[in-house]
């Protein structure tokens, strides 16, 4: 079997310093997604149009967020050099997260140019030292595998739905329409119990599925 967590950050981080003139921002962030990262990525390329380079990488598990080799899970990993010479930014970039083990994170690194040219190996230590640097100032935490599971109830039945989400304590966030929605952010392990307490306690009413 496979390990019951995984090593992800617990918030964002950043990093800034000068390497020669040029002038090097990491971000890093978690994400539970491609989605969620692609969007971290595209949201700092708005931050820094102007930016000679904006070099992302990212490490994101798929198939229900478990870490579990054995269990279909698989392990996105994606970089870009971004116009900087090959192997020179987004394989440092994303080399930190997997040499520690970073899951379900992303990570860009913006890069001013300052008219000096750092070389390849320059350029290595730079982008590394930016990721590491933004990870430290994120900080790396023990996760256990979670999912996000779909509940839709008439208003009658929402109250109940939503008194038991709050007693397990789990996240949520509820969209009211023509019915109620719950998006829920459940532990992998939790999940057949808490929906098995909600079809109880709707009368089977409750439509529970995983979210896509």
């Amino acid at each position: 079997m496979g390990d019951t967590t995984y090593r992800t950050l617990t918030a964002r981080g950043e990093s800034a310093f000068e390497v020669r003139g040029s002038e090097f921002i990491g971000y890093a962030a978690p994400a539970e997604s491609v989605e969620t990262a692609e969007s971290f990525v595209a949201e700092i390329d708005d931050l820094h149009p102007d930016a000679t380079h904006n070099v992302p990488a990212y490490r994101v598990r798929t198939g229900g967020n478990v870490p579990n080799r054995d269990d279909g899970g698989f392990l996105r990993e994606y970089s870009s050099d971004e116009g900087e010479p090959s192997g020179s930014a987004g394989k440092p970039a994303l080399n930190v997260l997997q040499q520690r083990d970073v899951e379900n994170a992303a990570v860009v690194v913006t890069r001013y140019y300052g008219g000096t040219n750092l070389g390849v190996g320059g350029l290595v230590r730079s982008y590394s030292r930016a990721v590491k640097e933004a990870v430290d100032d994120a900080k790396i935490v023990e996760e256990r595998p979670h999912e996000r599971v779909d509940i839709a109830v008439d208003y009658d039945d929402s109250g109940t739905v939503r008194g038991i989400l709050e007693s397990e304590g789990v996240e949520f966030d509820a969209e009211y329409g023509e019915n109620v929605r719950f998006s829920v952010r459940v532990s992998v392990e939790a999940t057949a119990a808490l929906c098995d307490r909600l079809r109880s306690a709707t009368s089977g009413r409750a439509d529970i599925g995983n979210a896509t």
